[in-house]
């Protein structure tokens, strides 16, 4: 095995190590990860340097491969229907991610991208509302398209990530329609 498949097949032990730690509850630290890998602390250290590393790519395992939307369009045609598909295929680690400390502390951890990547992908729909509605209204887009309308649909309505995907998907829709409609006339005033 060359040098770059070692270090390919280390980091794939290793992102599948935190899936099982996440899956299981357990704490996401260097030492787990290395336990649970079969590798020694130093590799996992060499991969990912420190406690917001882990986080991070353990975000990006089960996020649509850690990355944010920037394309409107594409968010709605590709990007939700392939998060929930993800999403149904690591179902043990993501519900776990979406009820625990660890899972909190890993979101937490892309809450600045998150916030400035949202408010870019619905900056147009938003544009005439005035502060603080226009963060209230990416907020609310933002969450229906989470792993937080995932988990709730899947749990209580037994919805798997395609239905879930077009449940939100309308829901999306039907936001947005209301702020083409509404212009610069308050949330407070109910649907335009």
């Amino acid at each position: 095995m060359t040098q770059a498949e070692i270090q390919n097949d280390n980091r794939g032990r290793i992102g599948q190590a935190l899936l099982e730690l996440m899956a299981d509850g357990e704490k996401l630290n260097h030492d787990n990860v290395a336990a649970r890998a079969g590798l020694s602390r130093r590799t996992v250290y060499r991969h990912f340097p420190d406690q917001a590393a882990l986080r991070r790519e353990i975000w990006t395992l089960l996020s649509s491969q850690g990355k944010l939307p920037t394309d409107l369009s594409d968010w709605l045609a590709n990007g939700i229907p392939r998060l929930y598909r993800q999403f149904d295929q690591r179902a043990a680690a993501m519900t776990v991610a979406m009820a625990s400390a660890e899972g909190r502390a890993m979101r937490n951890s892309v809450t600045p991208e998150r916030a400035a990547a949202y408010r870019a992908l619905y900056a147009e729909a938003t544009a005439a509302l005035p502060e603080p509605d226009r963060t209230h209204a990416v907020a609310a887009l933002q969450f229906v398209g989470s792993g937080f309308a995932w988990r709730e649909m899947r749990d209580q309505w037994d919805m798997d990530g395609e239905a879930v995907a077009a449940t939100v998907l309308w829901v999306i829709r039907t936001l947005l329609a209301d702020l083409e409609r509404r212009g610069n006339r308050p949330l407070e005033a109910g649907p335009a």
